[in-house]
């Protein structure tokens, strides 16, 4: 079995030292990855395959300086506070932030249950421009405020939750889920529909996001936006493949991967959007 490299973790996270297995700790470490470790899909631009294995995963998160999306962000994260002494567990969601009306969609986000002093928890940190910063309690049916969004759990008639997110006066369904915890198996499966699959929205497609104490910074449908608290987004377009690069690189610390493949993968999305917003 692979061990997990928690001092070069918690060195990808800057923390100096190790948090205690607390909500305080828990919430620290949350904010750290969402703040160091990105949300990114560089490796779906391309078209390649997304190994989740421990063993790949820190490769590519500790070793490599990249990011990754659920499976690899929270399972990593999952791996990391089971080596700090945290009760936690895998759990899986259907994704319905574009679902249309009563559609059952497949399980293909990987989320974290973490239970401290009888209370459980979700903590995410693999859901992109919308992932919660802080951890949330999971029975609490009020809203709950965070440092970025607002988000409120439900629980539905058959048991199941659902989270919502909103940083105006409109909620945003975002994924519903139960408490039974995924195999290893199950987690394969999601992953290969979510970079393989033709209905998959992330074959060929680039999305970035990296959210720090008072801003979040996203890259989606060839434009970076860049939001503060209080404050009207800042989007543009990305111009081309240089602007996107540099971006990536210096507004998201991702070192690019040397493949030859990449400046074209990111030329033809930046055609897709360019043509269609025109």
């Amino acid at each position: 079995m692979t061990t997990l490299d928690v001092p070069h973790y918690l060195q990808r996270l800057q923390l100096q030292a190790t948090p205690s297995a607390t909500l305080a700790g828990l919430a620290e470490l949350q904010q750290r990855h969402n703040a160091h470790v990105p949300f990114e899909t560089l490796t779906c631009l391309l078209r390649d395959a997304v190994p989740i294995d421990l063993d790949s995963v820190q490769r590519k998160l500790l070793h490599a300086q990249r990011g990754g999306y659920c499976f690899e962000l929270n399972g990593a994260f999952l791996a990391l506070l089971q080596a700090l002494g945290f009760d936690a567990h895998p759990l899986s969601a259907r994704v319905l932030l574009s679902a249309g009306d009563g559609e059952l969609t497949p399980r293909t986000h990987l989320l974290i249950r973490v239970r401290l002093d009888d209370e459980d928890w979700l903590v995410d940190t693999g859901f992109g421009s919308l992932t919660p910063t802080v951890p949330l309690r999971l029975r609490e049916s009020a809203v709950q405020d965070t440092p970025h969004e607002r988000y409120r759990l439900q629980r539905l008639d058959n048991g199941d939750f659902l989270l919502a997110a909103s940083s105006g006066d409109d909620w945003r369904s975002l994924y519903r889920f139960d408490l039974a915890s995924p195999a290893a198996a199950d987690n394969e499966v999601g992953n290969w529909y979510v970079c393989t699959h033709p209905h998959s929205s992330f074959p060929g497609e680039l999305r970035a996001s990296l959210t720090g104490p008072n801003w979040r910074r996203t890259i989606g449908s060839g434009n970076y936006t860049e939001y503060r608290h209080g404050q009207t987004p800042q989007k543009r377009a990305l111009r081309d493949v240089a602007d996107v690069r540099q971006v990536l690189q210096d507004r998201f610390g991702v070192r690019l991967p040397d493949d030859a493949r990449l400046d074209p993968a990111i030329a033809g999305w930046l055609q897709r959007w360019q043509s269609a917003a025109s």
